[in-house]
């Protein structure tokens, strides 16, 4: 651009990019006719960026020299044609005052002084900042935000040049396993913003940050803070919200020398400052004199740990040392004087142009809503690193982990860090521990995002999330476990329980009624006396020693002995008076249960009484046979063994094994075909046993006795050959002593 024009051509962009041009209609047409006779290759608009910190009020930042970061930034801009093609650029720089409210004044003033603003460096201001600039519309890009992405969205106008500094400092505490945190910071109100931001962000990530204080001026404000972490519980790390030892910070040099007189330097904590987030630390060739000119300092320096941007190839100093020799820096600057801040203020210059330049070319308005979407997809060449932003938006950028050796006043890399999946990489040089002890590690669950912790172990909620299957099934086989025992309490005890032992009978004579007391343990005779051993009834009465006859204890029911191998595992009776009680396994066979009303009188219809009853009221029998039915104290006839399968299906008790072939004529065909259906029974099955039951009644044989099957009842199959003849028919003739055919 020829030199003529040049200082009048920045007074017309300039006053065509003023906020507040366009509200003055006056001087609107004599611009535009300005511009219309203008040469082409004039540029059509500057975009100036303001660039917002505490340049007067902290001294130390101070010495990252803003305005010559953001000339030399501005400059190499405006002279890059990938850069230039459609705003020229320019800067100013806005002071932030260091009391947050007074920061807060000076944003709402801000507005007509740039077009994007870098900053605010204060964290406290973030929020203010973010809503003022989506109000005007304005891009905001700051390195110091902690906020997180979701309000960070919702800003719509707001990007960062850098990682969130806590994102960068969750990566390092999830590789080593420290997640018990304390931050202390330095009374001004930045670093005490800093540190409330931080421990928020942290907790956001699920770490317990216990300790948040301030340290007061003087080593004893240090010890104050430094005893306040050792009263805390499982503290690991201790972050720094200062300024550097390193780079002059005063209250650091004091912190780690009382931490030193308190030996919580010798690897029980570790240190890390905070403000090496936000800067390249300079180590390559780079002595620090504050550290070998103390030897209580270079001790206590030994349990830090420094995180900083990484500068892959040339370290800040020597990228300053290059601007001046092409002379875009004064020859007068001591590099080794100046705050390494500087880079990263040339860096957010740059990033926030780029985004510029990138929506330019896409054809949008370039306002802060467009700037702030298209702040990815991009590379470039930082001060002294190369900085790219994702499909996402999120900043790319090396870090790296600095460590001393424990001797001399350099610092070495140990490890790579990245916030994404990569994590730490090992770089070749051992982290140097004081005497070779490292701080203690915490509980994996603290940084799984799927687990709650609590005190150091993952807590019931956590392991809802993590072990859900293993919980479920657990907990059915609990239940299951529990519901048996209920179920066996039931069976076993109180007043209403069904199985009966030796100890809870008292056996009587039929014809004398004496009772005698079993004993428990003792054999007594268990003969079952049923339906097709009437024959010996009488000889049974006639001997009073063998009686088949008890009572219970406090319930006097009536008992008939069975034979061992009909006996079930359980009961559930029905009280009428043709059916007995339910039968009960035991060791030695006993059959117990309550019992009702008695029959008067024993005939071939006493079995079909108490099955009318039963499937009157939809209970289907299952096992009906002659054994089933037995008779009382008295020789009344009694239906026994209802609702055994029922039972059996309620315990999930196992298919008993096939029985005996002659145990089972009294089963119809059709179950003896389906063995999950003779489990069940049917009403039409029991209907065939009554029938069996008839047949051996009037017949006084076994069953089947008129086919001529031999005697051990086997008949050469399992299924029978046909069902008996009628009950109408056997009831023509009740006394036939012996079984014959049937007229048809």
């Amino acid at each position: 651009m020829p030199p003529a024009w040049f200082g009048f051509h920045r007074f017309l962009l300039r006053l065509s990019n003023h906020p507040r041009w366009g509200r003055r209609r006056p001087q609107a047409p004599l611009l535009w006719l300005l511009l219309l006779g203008w040469p082409a290759w004039v540029q059509p608009a500057t975009f100036k960026v303001g660039v917002m910190g505490p340049w007067t009020c902290d001294p130390i930042f101070a010495q990252a020299l803003p305005e010559v970061a953001a000339q030399l930034a501005i400059g190499r801009l405006n002279r890059d044609p990938t850069m230039n093609q459609g705003y020229w650029f320019d800067y100013m720089l806005l002071n932030e005052e260091c009391q947050t409210s007074q920061v807060l004044v000076a944003l709402v003033n801000a507005e007509r002084y740039a077009s994007g603003f870098v900053g605010p460096l204060n964290p406290g201001a973030c929020g203010a900042a973010g809503l003022l600039g989506r109000a005007w519309n304005k891009p905001v890009f700051s390195w110091a935000c902690l906020n997180g992405d979701a309000e960070v969205e919702r800003w719509g106008t707001f990007a960062r040049p850098l990682p969130r500094a806590s994102s960068v400092l969750y990566a390092v505490l999830k590789f080593f396993r420290w997640a018990h945190v304390a931050v202390v910071t330095s009374r001004q109100d930045l670093w005490v913003e800093v540190g409330q931001g931080l421990a928020s962000s942290l907790r956001e990530f699920g770490l317990p940050v216990g300790v948040v204080t301030t340290m007061e001026p003087g080593a004893d404000g240090a010890w104050n803070a430094l005893r306040k972490v050792q009263r805390a519980d499982n503290v690991r790390v201790v972050v720094m919200c200062m300024h550097s030892v390193l780079l002059g910070g005063e209250e650091q040099r004091l912190l780690l020398e009382k931490a030193e007189d308190l030996r919580m330097t010798d690897g029980t904590f570790v240190f890390i400052p905070y403000d090496a987030l936000m800067y390249s630390l300079p180590y390559r060739r780079t002595p620090y004199p504050v550290l070998g000119n103390n030897t209580k300092l270079r001790l206590a320096y030994d349990a830090v740990l420094t995180v900083t941007i990484d500068a892959p190839e040339r370290s800040f100093r020597e990228a300053f040392q290059d601007a001046q020799q092409a002379h875009e820096l004064p020859a007068h600057l001591d590099p080794t004087q100046v705050h390494p801040l500087f880079g990263t203020i040339y860096n957010s210059i740059y990033y926030l142009a780029k985004a510029v330049e990138r929506t330019r070319q896409a054809s949008r308005w370039v306002m802060g809503s467009s700037i702030a979407e298209h702040a990815r997809d991009f590379q470039l060449d930082g001060f002294c690193q190369p900085l790219a932003a994702d499909e996402d938006g999120d900043p790319m950028v090396s870090y790296i982990i600095l460590d001393t050796d424990g001797k001399g006043n350099r610092l070495w890399p140990t490890y790579s860090v990245a916030t994404g999946p990569e994590g730490l990489r090992y770089m070749g040089h051992t982290i140097h521990w004081p005497h070779s002890a490292s701080p203690s590690s915490d509980s994996s669950c603290w940084f799984d995002p799927t687990s709650v912790c609590s005190g150091g172990e993952r807590s019931l909620s956590g392991h809802l999330s993590s072990g859900l299957p293993i919980l479920i099934v657990g907990g059915t086989i609990l239940a299951y476990y529990i519901r048996r025992r209920i179920l066996h309490a039931q069976l076993m005890k109180g007043p209403n329980k069904i199985i009966l032992t030796m100890d809870d009978l008292t056996f009587i004579h039929t014809q004398s009624s004496n009772k005698v007391r079993c004993r428990a343990g003792g054999r007594t005779s268990l003969a079952g006396k049923s339906v097709s051993d009437m024959r010996s009834f009488k000889s049974l009465a006639a001997a009073p020693d063998n009686t088949n006859v008890a009572v219970a204890e406090e319930q006097t029911p009536w008992f008939g002995w069975r034979d061992p191998l009909d006996l079930p595992h359980g009961q559930s009776g029905l009280s009428h008076n043709q059916n007995g009680p339910q039968c009960c396994r035991q060791p030695w066979g006993p059959a117990a249960g309550g019992e009702s009303c008695t029959h008067p009188r024993l005939s071939p219809s006493s079995p079909l009484q108490g099955m009318k009853y039963l499937h009157h009221r939809d209970v289907v029998h299952g096992r009906l046979k002659s054994r089933n039915c037995v008779v009382d104290g008295r020789f009344v006839l009694k239906v026994t063994d209802h609702g055994y399968n029922e039972l059996l299906e309620a315990q999930k008790i196992p298919h008993d094994p096939p029985r005996p072939e002659g145990d089972r004529f009294w089963t119809a065909p059709e179950l003896l075909r389906d063995p999950t259906l003779e489990r069940k029974g049917t009403f039409r099955g029991d209907v065939y046993s009554i029938s069996i039951i008839m047949q051996e009644v009037i017949c006084r044989s076994a069953p089947y006795c008129m086919l001529d099957m031999p005697a051990d009842g086997t008949g050469g199959g399992t299924v029978p050959p046909s069902p008996p003849a009628p009950a109408s028919l056997l009831c023509r003739c009740p006394s036939l002593p012996t079984c014959s055919p049937l007229p048809a």
